[in-house]
């Protein structure tokens, strides 16, 4: 069973939801909260596998509680509850250690799916929306050379291989998915996967998925 913590400030939402995970097969929602301390005390108490963490919450939002519960509890998955009016929040929560993000008015199979993928190993950037809050973020904005000269020196450094990988992993693919696409082991891929975390100076997987989109070693539109 996967163990779910659901955080948000309305109560209709948080219990809603719930309602409707606890009867999907091999979830098992093991408590509620209101923001994000709050979810951090609860993470403390009842150690779920992954927090589904609304963004926007009065009091601890969903970015410092990401930040709480990742700098304690890292194997802790975090998946954010937002919409598309949240893009710089959504990167914020990102850096901070969240596997993903999905729509609030997302279809409950999508959900599932969801939290299928980032216990796998996965991470969420729903593809469409990625691409249109990369290109709000970037509108009317020219990148620093320093950005750009940066992203090529360390993208350089990574074999043909690995920037394959790194793709993938911006597209949210697992270890596995990576490995079928790829045609190689899974062993592989993780070694892969460690060399490129190593080259460009980022902490985890997450973070190296959040360079592929930012950077745009992913193109979404392929």
């Amino acid at each position: 069973m996967i163990k779910l913590l659901i955080v948000d400030d309305q109560q209709l939402m948080r219990d809603g939801l719930a309602s409707i995970l606890q009867l999907k097969q091999g979830l098992e929602v093991i408590g509620v909260a209101s923001d994000g301390l709050e979810a951090f005390e609860k993470v403390k108490e009842l150690l779920p596998d992954i927090v589904l963490m609304d963004i926007r919450m009065p009091g601890t939002n969903g970015v410092d509680g990401t930040k709480l519960i990742y700098n304690t509890f890292p194997n802790v998955k975090i998946l954010m509850l937002t919409t598309f009016k949240d893009s710089e929040l959504i990167f914020d929560a990102l850096k901070e250690g969240a596997s993903g993000y999905l729509l609030k008015d997302m279809p409950t199979d999508g959900i599932v799916q969801a939290i299928n993928t980032v216990h796998a190993g996965g991470v969420v950037l729903p593809q469409d929306v990625t691409k249109q809050m990369m290109e709000e973020i970037n509108y009317g904005k020219s990148p620093a050379h320093h950005h750009i000269d940066e992203r090529s020196s360390l993208v350089k450094a990574l074999t043909e291989r690995e920037v394959e990988v790194l793709k993938l992993l911006g597209l949210g693919l697992n270890n596995k998915e990576i490995a079928e696409k790829l045609f190689i082991t899974e062993g592989t891929v993780k070694n892969h996967v460690s060399n490129l975390i190593s080259k460009l100076e980022v902490r985890d997987r997450t973070q190296a998925a959040i360079y592929a989109v930012r950077y745009r070693v992913t193109n979404f539109d392929t």
